[in-house]
């Protein structure tokens, strides 16, 4: 069995004003660098291998939190939100010609206009996990962790999703043939020592 533990890259100013970022590679703003600067992966995470998206935001992320450069792993890059990125939600969800749903609506097979299905974000995730042989940290974003947790949770993107995703905070996954959650599933960064 292969540990699993993923986390959110930190605020962006695009994260701020409520912007779909997707795989525009948005950095970090300021007050979230500061803050990660704070913090260090827990101990029993610190010699797991470090992976990230390739995007800036999740390599500094990594960086900060682990105080090592992450070995960039394309899996990983955000769900690819198509004609929404840079755009907000809220105002996508005003406009009827948008096609814009709510997450409970989804479905595995739901995506944005010129964008991806979380079935998409799994296609190209399942050969990395599989490929997994020592205990990993992966920094990367909220679409492919919610894709991940509904693995593990046999979430069918329809409905009250069974977990919410915190910043500053890893969920850890157990990898097998399956993804199981593990206990606890989240485990909060801790202050840097």
């Amino acid at each position: 069995m292969i540990n699993l533990a993923v986390i959110r890259h930190g605020y962006t100013e695009w994260n701020r004003e409520g912007r779909i970022q997707g795989r525009r590679d948005i950095p970090l703003d300021a007050e979230s660098v500061t803050e990660l600067a704070d913090y260090q992966l827990p101990v029993e995470w610190q010699k797991a291998a470090l992976v990230s998206s390739p995007l800036n935001r999740a390599v500094q992320t990594a960086e900060l939190i682990a105080g090592r450069t992450p070995l960039i792993e394309p899996a990983l890059i955000e769900m690819d939100f198509g004609d929404w990125e840079g755009q907000r939600s809220i105002d996508l969800g005003a406009d009827p010609d948008s096609g814009f749903r709510h997450l409970p609506d989804w479905g595995w097979h739901y995506q944005p206009l010129n964008g991806e299905s979380p079935a998409q974000v799994w296609s190209r995730l399942a050969p990395w996990v599989d490929s997994l042989t020592e205990d990993t940290v992966a920094v990367c974003h909220i679409g492919v962790m919610r894709t991940l947790l509904a693995v593990a949770y046999n979430w069918p993107f329809k409905g009250t999703a069974p977990f919410t995703i915190k910043r500053n905070s890893l969920y850890c996954l157990e990898v097998s043939d399956v993804i199981t959650p593990a206990a606890p599933l989240r485990v909060r960064l801790v202050p840097d020592a």
